[in-house]
């Protein structure tokens, strides 16, 4: 996140957070709070989100650094995140906070009989589709669509291949297309 490109966040602190140690989890935190809030001040229209923003950067980073791979991944992905919680708290200033859920119907806004219905009782099918999923088709839809990882995250998280992780997916949209059809 520096303007030259180069990172400033240490491999070894990075390898160290992943594997649980609480210290440099914390130094990690501390190191990456400068660079999210420039950013945050730069995408976030509201200077009243900037704050917001970061601190659920630095959350997310806190709960989830397990799960990254590579240290150069680490500031594209803060970016990322703090690009999203920004347009989220843009939403929610307008008062379609609802409709800024990752969980959205896109998958399913072909089909004709789910166009004409008001968004919030497709909210409310949709919820119940998923619930209706078998546990792993059921977290594969919530880790992709809400937590937004990507498959090769989605994939390391459950052990699965990369294939297995898109089969599954797909089968669970499937079944999701389904019950939003009958």
């Amino acid at each position: 996140m520096n303007p030259g490109g180069a990172c400033r966040y240490d491999l070894e602190l990075l390898a160290a957070a992943r594997d649980g140690n609480e210290q440099a989890l914390l130094t990690l935190l501390e190191a990456a709070q400068p660079d999210i809030r420039r950013y945050a001040a730069r995408s976030c229209r509201l200077t009243d989100d900037v704050d917001d923003a970061v601190q659920e950067t630095l959350w997310l980073l806190y709960r989830r650094v397990g799960a990254l791979r590579a240290l150069g991944s680490l500031s594209a992905w803060l970016m990322a995140v703090v690009r999203r919680e920004c347009l989220r708290l843009a939403r929610r200033a307008l008062g379609r906070d609802h409709a800024a859920a990752p969980l959205e119907l896109e998958p399913f806004a072909d089909h004709p009989r789910l166009t004409h219905r008001p968004p919030h009782e497709l909210r409310i099918d949709l919820a119940r589709a998923i619930q209706s999923l078998p546990e792993h088709y059921r977290d594969v839809v919530l880790l992709r669509d809400v937590e937004e990882l990507s498959v090769d995250e989605l994939a390391a998280r459950l052990g699965l291949t990369r294939e297995s992780a898109k089969a599954r997916l797909h089968r669970a949209r499937t079944l999701l297309r389904e019950y939003l059809r009958d």
